[in-house]
Parts: C-alpha cells; structure tokens; sequence
C-alpha cells in the first residue's frame, strides 16, 4: 500500500484504525525486524515513512502502509506525528524509528491493543517509554555496532532528575530520564539529546502537539504516572545511538568497544526489562 506523500496517506483514511505505528526509516539498517517486530505487537495500522532510494521487503506490501516522505529533513519527526494527530483525534499512536523495538510488560502474550485499552480504563492518555540503548558486545565483528543476535544492553547506570519551568520549580509528575550510552559517551552527546524518554505511546486529541524535544504541548502528557499510582510503563529498545557514534567521524575512532562490566545479553524478553527496572506493569497484571 504506497502512499505519495505523507498528506496522501493522512487523508485517506487509514489512520481511523488504531493503535497506530509510525515509523521513521532512516537507512537500511533492521528495516524488516523493525516492521515485524510492530506486527507482532498487534497494531492495527502500521506507516513506514521512507525516504527516496529505499525500498520494503515485499513480505510488507499488503501489511505496511509504505509513505514517501523525506525522514531526514530538519523536523521530520514533529511534522510527521502532528499531521497525524491533526488527522485522528482520539487514535493511539507510536512512534519510533528503524532499528527500534517497542517492548511492554507481558508483550509476549498481549496486544498492543489491550494495553491501551487499560490504560483508557484508568484514564490515562500516555504511556512513558525509555529508550534503551542496543549495541553489539564485539565491534571488530561488528563495526555497525548493530547484531540482532549479539546485542547487549547497559544492566545499570540510570538515573532521573526532577525536570523544572523556567523559574527553576518542578514540574508534577514529570522528570528528565538519563543512562545507556547517551550518559557513558556523554562527550560525544549535545546536551539536547541525552535524555532517554519519550512519550511515543499517546491517545491524539484536538490541539495535541509533539515536541522536538519529545514533549508535548499539554503538561499531563508529559508525566511518567497518575496521581494516584504507578502507571505502566514501557521500554524501545534502539540501536540509534550506537550505530549513530558508530556512523559518526567525531565519535568513531574514539570509541573501541561499547562493552563495560554492566553490559549483559539482551534476551529480546520482557521479563529481563521488568528485572532490571527498565519498565513497570503498574497496576497491569
């Protein structure tokens, strides 16, 4: 299903079927896992937004809405999600890149579905996502710094800090969330990027705005939880960054290995995210 443009694919009716899954294609890199991994999940209405030169397996022609759309021009990001929501209030969307995975408590055996339909149920419009660093243990065999089947993931070293107004005084149930290789190689990081949260799981309603900074317009959309409990949480485990200091002149040469004594195996299970606290069920059971 090929869409010429991203106004094409926003009006022609095929954001009405949620949740819905954009995901921005920058290179080649696990463009196919990405897609399947969204499968699995459940989303009922999954758009790859992909730039001129790159092409879909055709395992996705009759399951992937493929948009031609210029994923690498300044704002893409913003301007893709706003489009979206302007053009289905009330959907629940995700948004995340190629070589990104979405995990979430029990991801295994339910649906994306059902999740936010419990968290409507608790009258919660978002659901915090970390992004965990992937990275592959051995760069001689992996210079990309990209393997499915030896990524490793930091087992500690994340930290939150109380995120402040302009008059230095902390916001309600929000933080600025840090770790992974955005804090260890913090030297090769702009300040602007080291953050590990996203809100990429949403309910769209009127007036919703994303921002650059993956914020939103409305302050409650920016909080990690309720009031009055703990709220599900989920986890995208990306090798954006590794490869991204990888692919980099400034950081390449400096970097040997992004292995160190907290490094462990990524499972590619839930269980091993909500062990190490990098995502809670809340009171999802």
């Amino acid at each position: 299903m090929r869409h010429d443009g991203l106004q094409s694919f926003a009006s022609s009716g095929a954001l009405e079927k949620g949740p819905v899954a954009l995901v921005l294609i920058e290179d080649q890199v696990e463009v196919a896992s990405t897609l399947r991994n969204l499968l699995v999940r459940g989303f009922r209405t999954i758009a790859a937004l992909v730039p001129d030169g790159i092409d879909l397996e055709p395992e996705f022609e009759t399951t992937i809405h493929h948009v031609s759309y210029n994923t690498l021009s300044e704002g893409a990001l913003t301007r893709a999600v706003n489009t979206c929501i302007a053009a289905a209030p009330k959907v629940w969307f995700h948004y995340c890149y190629n070589a990104e995975f979405l995990y979430y408590p029990f991801c295994e055996t339910r649906t994306v579905g059902e999740m936010t339909a419990f968290c409507v149920e608790e009258r919660r419009d978002t659901i915090l996502t970390y992004v965990i660093d992937l990275y592959a243990g051995d760069l001689g065999r992996c210079p990309s710094a990209v393997s499915i089947d030896e990524a490793h993931l930091d087992r500690s070293g994340y930290y939150a800090l109380n995120r402040t107004d302009r008059w230095n005084n902390h916001l309600d149930r929000q933080m600025d969330f840090f770790g992974g290789l955005r804090w260890r190689f913090e030297e090769h990081v702009p300040p602007s990027r080291r953050r590990i949260d996203r809100i990429s799981l949403f309910r769209a309603q009127p007036g919703l705005e994303l921002r650059e900074d993956h914020t939103f317009n409305i302050a409650e959309y920016n909080t990690y939880a309720s009031p009055w409990h703990h709220s599900l949480t989920a986890a995208v485990c990306s090798f954006r960054t590794a490869k991204a200091l990888k692919r980099n002149p400034g950081s390449t040469f400096d970097i040997q290995s992004f292995w160190w004594h907290n490094s462990v195996p990524f499972t590619w299970r839930s269980q091993q995210l909500l062990d190490l606290g990098l995502m809670e069920p809340g009171q999802w059971f």
